[in-house]
């Protein structure tokens, strides 16, 4: 054999065959659907599909829970979909939450995508929304997946890092596909790193179609959105949970369905007619954009409950099989290439991670509807189907079972949809513009959450051992908005001014026989007359109305004031609130009326990242003892450093004094700090320094108010 050179080295499929486009599959027309003949795709995602066993190649680190869902009125002017149209139904659900890139044993707390899976047991069949807190993808063609992932994950050379994406390879991959920028943008920010798998959006990221009775189809967005608002972590504090707690979203998820605060979200959908499809300044189909609220309002209709944890995690959340083709009569796919993709990756994965086509068995993935058809043995096979006949048509068993009728309300059709265009491997080019929604989603944040951005970028890029990938990302940066690239750039000792955004950019990795100019994207248009913010997109913006499941911290020692303890206690958890008593040791803790009060955790075995609000109650004693303790001490100064309300009545504002607050306020001498400084480096503070017997609970209500309000970010301004 011919040994080939390294500049011959090009592109093949498995079988040696030349490639000269591995970046879009082959469509009808450039917007119409993938075509089930097109072998490299097929190829290339069958192999990704089953490179890793048993674990999930994505998504494997998750966790689960069974409840309902119930619609709030009928949709049948959209949707012939039973479960929609019937609000006294209610649908038993089953959702898992996963990390993306990690692997089962790895943290919840790595900035990542979260997948948001729920899988509707209805009448008519399993419907499976399979989602992600983000409602945007890095790519917009599944061709490209296999690729993606493999960036992402651990590099193959030396298998690190875990669960993470602050490395050469992910961002080499990113520099070079600006299409992933407005991903980018939510990965970077607070969103990728939530307080709670019950406090996260989930979004169905594609569009999809809703189909009537009539035969009519509208457009669909589908969006979940938390009861309990949408709230995050400060980065050093996932950092420090991934120490302290590595399954904190797993146990807060499971411990407040065990102690019946039942997690809940309402469906939301964004509907749209089809003769609208192209009055929009992007693509429906482009899965790297959002409608923007402001353009198609959110309705809810319908409210999900989880209400019961899995009895086994294997059988359940593990075997669980979701899969973006398992719909009901009333839903339908649009022909997004990255969905279209999905439909053949999702069984294809299932077939080998689950040991063979029959997974639907398995008691988590089975139907509640019943399930007829001639389909026999395979491996793990559970159903004992009697009889001679497994084919059809048939006339020894009376044709059974036989198709419904043509146009039956509960059997599925897809919808009519003419289609022409030329059999090709391109993109439409309504999918070039990759950096109005990237720009759109920066404006939109609060100060607090661009700082944070910043600095995510700075993080994850100060990774890269690289320095052209880092200057390439800091180009697509300028791309987005010119402040955000000028700090980025900075942090990285990068002069901006220096760099031009070149076309190789651009590139798109487009057909080795192509016009590459037709494939440069779009430059993002003047945003004049344009959407300039949407409010939507900033979790500042969020519910901020209850502390129900909120974790509280009181920090006790011997000698507190159990009155101010029970006062403060009744009254927190009366509103919702999780109270724990942290203390020195564990045991049983003397208080000043020498009344024993229990201490959930001493400062040994938990920390203050692990909580939302800290409290710290009156005693002398307890306030001594706990101001000569460094754990202590440690323990307020990161509530107060990660922005979190803190309460203290009587001596307790003492030991907060003692701490780095009042170390900070002390060192300066009077007249040295700014009032408006000042008022900004307390916000969220509350010092109570003169309450009597009977006025325990004064000092309560202030307190729920602060914690409502999550984070106080101003503090981390002052420097």
């Amino acid at each position: 054999m011919t040994m080939i050179e390294d500049d011959e080295k090009f592109l093949t499929n498995n079988q040696g065959v030349r490639i000269n486009d591995d970046q879009n599959s082959l469509k009808v027309g450039a917007r119409g659907p993938t075509l089930l003949e097109d072998f490299i795709l097929r190829e290339k995602i069958t192999h990704f599909d089953h490179e890793r066993i048993p674990e999930r190649v994505v998504h494997a680190r998750g966790s689960g829970a069974h409840g309902h869902f119930q619609v709030y009125k009928s949709l049948s002017h959209y949707t012939k979909a039973r479960f929609l149209n019937d609000p006294t139904l209610k649908t038993p659900v089953f959702v898992r939450f996963s990390t993306v890139a990690g692997s089962r044993g790895s943290s919840d707390l790595a900035r990542d995508v979260r997948g948001f899976a729920v899988k509707f047991y209805t009448d008519e069949g399993n419907f499976d929304l399979v989602g992600n807190n983000m409602p945007v993808f890095f790519i917009q063609d599944a061709m490209k997946f296999p690729d993606l992932i493999h960036a992402v994950k651990p590099e193959p050379h030396n298998e690190i890092p875990q669960a993470a994406s602050a490395h050469t390879t992910f961002w080499d991959f990113i520099s070079i596909c600006p299409e992933s920028m407005h991903t980018i943008m939510w990965l970077m920010s607070d969103r990728a790193i939530p307080r709670s798998l019950r406090m996260m959006e989930g979004f169905g990221v594609h569009t999809f179609k809703l189909i009537n009775s009539e035969g009519k189809s509208f457009f669909v967005k589908f969006h979940w959105k938390p009861l309990l608002g949408v709230h995050s972590v400060l980065w050093e504090e996932a950092q420090m949970i991934s120490g302290k707690d590595p399954d904190f979203h797993r146990r807060d998820l499971w411990e407040a369905i065990d102690s019946g605060a039942y997690p809940e979200w309402e469906l939301g959908v964004q509907i749209v007619e089809e003769k609208d499809e192209f009055n929009f300044p992007f693509d429906l189909l482009d899965p790297t954009k959002i409608i923007p609220e402001e353009m198609v309002p959110v309705e809810r209709i319908g409210k999900l409950t989880l209400n019961r944890n899995p009895d086994n995690f294997f059988a359940e959340v593990e075997q669980v099989a979701f899969h973006v083709g398992n719909i009901v009569p009333g839903i339908d796919f649009s022909d997004d290439p990255l969905l279209q993709g999905r439909l053949f990756s999702y069984l294809d994965t299932q077939l080998l991670r689950l040991g063979g086509p029959n997974f639907h068995e398995l008691p988590i993935n089975r139907p509640l509807a019943p399930v007829y058809n001639n389909q026999r043995d395979g491996l793990m096979r559970h159903t004992i189907n009697k009889g001679k006949v497994s084919y059809g048509p048939n006339t020894l068993r009376g044709n059974y079972p036989r198709e419904a009728h043509v146009g039956s309300e509960r059997a599925f059709s897809s919808s009519r949809q003419q289609l022409s265009g030329d059999k090709i491997r391109d993109r439409s080019k309504s999918f070039f513009d990759h950096f109005s929604q990237a720009t759109l989603f920066y404006q939109s944040q609060s100060e607090a959450e661009k700082n944070h951005l910043v600095n995510a970028f700075c993080f994850e890029l100060g990774k890269v051992d690289v320095l052209s990938v880092r200057e390439r990302m800091v180009k697509l940066l300028m791309r987005v908005d010119q402040r955000l690239a000028a700090c980025v750039a900075s942090e990285l000792g990068i002069d901006s001014a220096k760099l031009t955004v070149g076309e190789e950019l651009l590139n798109l990795s487009v057909p080795a026989d192509a016009d590459p100019h037709a494939y440069q994207p779009i430059t993002p248009p003047a945003l004049e007359g344009r959407l300039k913010t949407s409010a939507a997109l900033s979790m500042a913006n969020t519910i901020k109305s209850t502390i129900a499941t909120r974790r509280v911290a009181f920090l006790i020692a011997e000698g507190v004031n159990e009155r101010f303890v029970e006062a403060m206690k009744s009254n927190l958890s009366a509103a919702g609130a999780v109270v724990s008593i942290v203390a020195p040791r564990l045991g049983e803790i003397k208080g000043s009326g020498d009344k024993e009060i229990r201490a959930d955790f001493s400062l040994l075995t938990t920390s203050s990242v692990l909580f939302d609000a800290l409290y710290i109650p009156g005693g002398i004693q307890s306030a001594h003892r706990l101001a000569q303790d460094e754990r202590a001490i440690l323990f307020i100064n990161e509530a107060f450093t990660h922005c979190k309300a803190i309460a203290a009545d009587n001596e307790g504002v003492t030991l907060l004094m003692t701490s780095g607050v009042g170390d900070f306020l002390n060192s300066k001498k009077e007249g040295e700090i700014d009032p408006e400084k000042r008022k900004e480096f307390m916000e969220g503070v509350l010092m109570n320094t003169d309450i009597k017997e009977g006025e325990e609970s004064s000092s309560a209500h202030h307190f729920i108010k602060l914690i409502m309000q999550h984070r106080f970010w101003k503090r981390e301004n002052r420097t």
